[in-house]
């Protein structure tokens, strides 16, 4: 029974699919997982710590619903059931299990210390190279493709009038919808945060000299022609403390509590 429930959550987990869905490498790579996360959890039910761990029936109740919502319908959730060899009771049961383990480790990670402002900042000075804020921009562009040289030259003087129009973003956005056949079109022509490198070599060096709220002159990339406009210029180098120190505290906090769970799991006894 539990094998089968683990199958079924760790396809989900490892490859976001129902397991008859697998590929013959992904269903060896699923047993595989599937057998080490087995022996694993044995072992931490059978611990000290898991003795008086009970799962509150609500709990359960909504990780169940969890489950049966990632199928479309209950037909199909009833079958990967079946095929897995569950029925409801047995799954109730299986995720209940589920849940104990999880509140093992969560106890495990409680004892953790916090990591504090000090540790945090630490880290930052250590790791310079994490917080250094690139260079980027939003952007939102037109892009009209063309088959032939007269083609491209049609294309290429009606962005040039159109180009006069774009006086704002609202304006911008409309007529990336009406004109712009990349599929950004239904936002307007966004791009959203682009940051160096990511464009095309062609458009590159000139979307990052437009200012905010200017819109480029006709510029070619392998796929069309483009009009750019620039949203906004985000600013580039490094991020203060205070700007990360939060999210350290969390990322060190996390870390400190996983290496924990590792460290009393490599502890416990063999079966």
């Amino acid at each position: 029974m539990q094998t089968g429930y683990l199958e079924l959550k760790l396809a989900w987990e490892l490859f976001h699919k129902a397991p008859e869905t697998l590929s013959e490498p992904e269903r060896g790579r699923l047993a595989e997982v599937a057998n080490r996360q087995n022996s694993i959890e044995q072992r931490i039910l059978l611990s000290p710590e898991a003795a008086n761990v009970i799962v509150p029936a609500a709990t359960l109740r909504t990780r169940l619903g969890e489950i049966r919502q990632r199928y479309a319908s209950i037909d199909d959730y009833q079958h990967d059931l079946e095929r897995s060899g569950l029925n409801e009771t047995t799954l109730a049961e299986a995720v209940e299990r589920d849940l104990r383990v999880e509140s093992v480790l969560e106890k495990i990670a409680a004892d953790t210390p916090p990591v504090s402002a000090v540790d945090a900042e630490i880290y930052y000075r250590l790791h310079p190279e994490a917080f250094d804020r690139p260079e980027a921009r939003r952007l939102r562009h037109i892009l009209v493709t063309f088959n032939n040289p007269k083609q491209k030259l049609k294309v290429l003087k009606e962005l040039e009038a159109l180009r006069l129009t774009l006086t704002s973003d609202e304006k911008f956005a409309n007529a990336a919808l009406r004109h712009s056949q990349c599929p950004t079109a239904v936002e307007g022509g966004k791009l959203g945060t682009v940051k160096r490198g990511q464009l095309y070599a062609e458009l590159e060096p000139y979307a990052f000299a437009l200012e905010e709220g200017e819109v480029s002159a006709v510029l070619e990339s392998p796929i069309g022609l483009h009009l750019m406009r620039c949203d906004e210029i985000l600013d580039s180098g490094m991020l203060s403390f205070a700007e990360v120190a939060d999210k350290i505290i969390e990322r060190l906090s996390d870390k400190r509590r996983k290496d924990a769970q590792r460290t009393w799991i490599l502890a416990l006894p063999k079966i």
